[in-house]
């Protein structure tokens, strides 16, 4: 295919490249007239491993090359990649400059486009950009209708400095947000020859990958350096705890726990955050990361509660008593702290858990019990069928297929669902009234 690149920065080099190189014609688009000549002479203006043997290669070849002309670099191309910086504000807010500057020459050379030109974002913008900020831009200067007249599709990098020839070539996924199925379908052969599962989806949902990316591996950079500063302390090699850490792929690294939904809760992870923290402490090492994990945990319960305080005068029901499903264990289970909220304030609840008999508890949870919430077995209902009739307001707070029975066949439209862990696959298919904690 035709592609043109806009900005010859660190993406831009590396993929008009790499897209060179998998055998399309690239023009890149570049305001600064000096990479233009660096690149058409096949030399990156960048330092980048690999890329100037790539340069070198693709640019002898004539299958890359430059210009700063973007009206003739349109008329000559059916895809443009933007890959221009948008960088940080003062504020910390995202500076748009630059692809709004791009966004509206781009659209006025659209007006002489007759063929389907597609228009793919590659910068990292937030989510709702492209379809607030840039779209209204191409279609006010190119007077066309976007998904009509032509296409629009972000296509997030996962490109890492020092390894980003070698990532192009070898990504985790090719993410492809897409305004209509036609412009999806033709970026999506671009990648014709890269093995990696394709993605194809919403253009606010590729927006948000990238962001979700870049925090986790903030987050994990952090998490390491503060147990690390904990070992320290304790003159324990922080790296050895960290490659048994990793060894892990089970739970540690994997998607379990990465899934969003209600707070975590038992009587291992509170226990032992609190455990390690309260030690950080006493070394006197600072541990802002792990000290916000608790915080975080306890707004999610607030959360809840203040969506329940909407419905005064309601019965509520809760379907799951203890904090996971398959378990009785009530030891700090987080929803037993929104029924206690919710007692406090005089609502009427019922309880539903298959796998809680009050009756049988023993030990600790039955310590727990007794300690917290002592009358609870006035509101244990027998089946969910019967919670689901006796209550206005039903929270479903662990998973089970006898719950997902009952509410498809029990709901009403009188219902309100307040679903805390995505048991409802299609929440717009759903009878009633449905909320989901952050879905």
């Amino acid at each position: 295919m035709k592609i043109t690149v806009f900005g010859l920065g660190y993406v831009g080099c590396v993929s008009g490249a790499c897209f060179a190189e998998l055998g399309h014609d690239v023009i890149g688009v570049d305001v600064n007239p000096l990479k233009v000549a660096m690149i058409k002479q096949g030399n990156p203006p960048i330092i980048e491993k690999e890329l100037p043997e790539l340069m070198a290669r693709v640019v002898g070849t004539k299958k890359f090359t430059a210009t700063t002309d973007v009206e003739q670099a349109v008329k000559d191309t059916d895809i443009g990649f933007v890959c221009v910086g948008t960088p940080s504000s003062r504020n910390g807010s995202l500076s748009l400059e630059y692809i709004k500057r791009v966004s509206e020459q781009i659209g006025k050379a659209l007006i002489k486009k007759t063929d389907y030109y597609i228009v793919s974002i590659r910068s990292t913008v937030l989510p709702g950009t492209v379809e607030k900020e840039i779209i209204p831009i191409l279609e006010a200067q190119s007077g066309k209708k976007a998904g009509l007249d032509f296409g629009v599709c972000m296509v997030p990098e996962f490109l890492r400095e020092g390894t980003s020839v070698y990532d192009f070539f070898n990504p985790p996924k090719t993410v492809i947000g897409e305004l209509n199925e036609r412009s999806g379908e033709i970026v999506s052969q671009l990648f014709n020859g890269i093995n990696a599962p394709m993605i194809r989806t919403k253009i606010q949902i590729a927006e948000l990958v990238k962001y979700a990316d870049n925090t986790f591996h903030a987050l994990k950079v952090s998490f390491a350096n503060e147990i690390g500063s904990i070992c320290k302390e304790l003159e324990c090699d922080s790296h050895k705890v960290m490659d048994i850490f990793c060894m892990d792929t089970k739970l540690n690294l994997s998607p379990y726990y990465l899934k969003p939904g209600f707070a975590f809760g038992g009587s291992c992870l509170p226990k032992d955050l609190r455990a390690i923290t309260y030690k950080a402490r006493m070394l006197d090492v600072d541990t802002p990361v792990l000290n916000a994990i608790m915080e975080s945990n306890r707004k999610q319960v607030s959360k809840v509660i203040r969506k329940l305080l909407e419905f005064k005068g309601r019965s509520i029901g809760f379907l799951g008593l203890s904090f996971k499903q398959g378990t009785d264990d009530l030891r700090e289970s987080p929803i037993v702290e929104v029924i206690e909220a919710m007692i406090g304030k005089g609502y009427t609840v019922s309880i539903y858990d298959k796998y809680v008999s009050i009756a049988k508890l023993v030990g600790s949870n039955k310590e727990y019990i007794e300690k917290e919430i002592p009358h609870i077995s006035s509101l244990m209902c027998s089946t969910p069928q019967e919670l689901i009739s006796r209550s206005d307001v039903i929270v479903i707070s662990n998973r089970g297929s006898e719950y997902e029975k009952a509410l498809d066949s029990e709901i009403k439209d009188r219902h309100v669902i307040i679903d805390l862990v995505r048991i409802i696959p299609d929440p717009a298919a759903c009878k009633g009234t449905y909320y989901g904690i952050c879905w």
